[in-house]
């Protein structure tokens, strides 16, 4: 089942807030700040990712009923 529209706009957003924060804290914070920052980032991207290949699949299945 695909994500939903409102869904999808809220991880846009995170995403977008967190590439900031990245920003932010590859200037003023340690590098582990950062580290966990772009770990984050990465699983709001693997995420959406996934979902996408879940679709895929989920519609492979069905059409094989």
């Amino acid at each position: 089942m695909a994500l939903s529209e409102q869904t999808i706009d809220h991880l846009l957003d995170v995403e977008s807030h967190l590439r900031t924060a990245i920003k932010g804290a590859a200037v003023n914070e340690k590098p582990l700040v950062v580290s966990q920052l772009s770990k984050i980032l990465m699983d709001v991207e693997y995420l959406r990712e996934f979902e996408k290949l879940q679709d895929i699949v989920d519609n492979h299945i069905n059409s094989k009923e």
